[in-house]
């Protein structure tokens, strides 16, 4: 079996941040959140990252994240476009977005061949995480079912102080297998707990913050880029009646098809480690303050890329 790869999904524009958060640095070297990411990573075993990024942002990324790691690891860049359709299909007028998660994973189906896990750009998952994932892609191959993996964070280290957040609630069973994944768009910090609306802050429902959820670090065989290009169809065909400029086809709906079907298995692998992410503006200086902590305690050296 290949090794496992890294796919880091960057394409998104931080519509809520108000402009490019994935390179906005939170380092005393001018490194970004996912500089992190593939620290971690590198340390865990990974070799070889694919960043998904827009063909728009291109050289404004190499010049500031990639070719720092270029030294240090094999790097691909594939491009998230909203005309990456099926045969047949074709954007509506208007959309601006790109098609979500699923699609980003599928815009490197060409260049990855075997297991990978895939991460967002702009969230810190934590050293944990990254060992993991990787050590479970290395001895866990498809069997009479898919084997899958997805990193669990407990939902109160997840949550912001500063408006709501997007996240995958899981239903685990008691052997630490993924049952269920719903996604909820709009969830807010509720003292240890969380609450979360899906009407648009009308009525609003609350949740313990213990709940484990995902924050897309999932960890696939190549064959979830087989399935999620083949149901990419019967999405398309739903979303552009009832939803066409802003449905999103999402990951973990492709995971929940598959669980539903009894098609893969996915292990939960949880994690006691907070997250950190830079959703709003207002996020940057809790995440730098927290990477500032981390150097002082020896979990990251100062400077993660010498160039000498």
């Amino acid at each position: 079996m290949s090794k496992p790869v890294l796919i880091i999904m960057a394409a998104g524009m931080g519509s809520r941040y108000g402009g490019l958060k994935q390179l906005d640095p939170v380092g005393n070297y001018e490194q970004v959140i996912l500089d992190y990411s593939m620290y971690d990573a590198r340390r865990a075993g990974f070799e070889t990252v694919v960043f998904v990024i827009k063909e728009e942002i291109e050289e404004e990324f190499k010049a500031r994240v990639g070719r720092r790691v270029e030294r240090h690891m094999e790097v691909t860049y594939v491009f998230q476009r909203r005309d990456d359709l099926p045969e047949g299909y074709a954007a509506p007028e208007g959309r601006v977005k790109p098609w979500g998660t699923a699609q980003a994973a599928l815009a490197a189906r060409h260049v990855v061949d075997g297991p990978f896990a895939i991460i967002n750009a702009d969230d810190y998952y934590g050293p944990e995480a990254f060992q993991k994932i990787y050590d479970y892609l290395c001895a866990n191959p498809d069997g009479a079912v898919y084997e899958y993996a997805m990193v669990g964070y407990r939902l109160r280290n997840t949550v912001t102080e500063n408006g709501s957040v997007a996240r995958g609630v899981c239903d685990v069973d008691g052997n630490g297998v993924l049952t269920d994944i719903c996604e909820y768009t709009t969830i807010e910090k509720d003292g240890e707990d969380a609450r979360y609306t899906e009407d648009g802050g009308r009525t609003w429902a609350s949740i313990s913050g213990e709940t484990q959820v995902s924050m897309n670090m999932w960890g696939f065989t190549h064959s979830f880029l087989m399935e999620a290009e083949d149901r990419f169809p019967a999405f398309l065909d739903k979303t552009l009646a009832e939803n066409p400029l802003k449905g999103e086809y999402f990951l973990p709906s492709v995971v929940d098809q598959l669980i539903v079907e009894g098609k893969a298995r996915v292990r939960v692998l949880p994690s006691e480690d907070k997250w950190y992410g830079i959703t709003y503006r207002e996020d940057k200086p809790t995440v730098t303050a927290a990477i500032a902590a981390m150097t002082r305690e020896g979990l990251y050296p100062d400077e993660l890329w010498p160039m000498a």
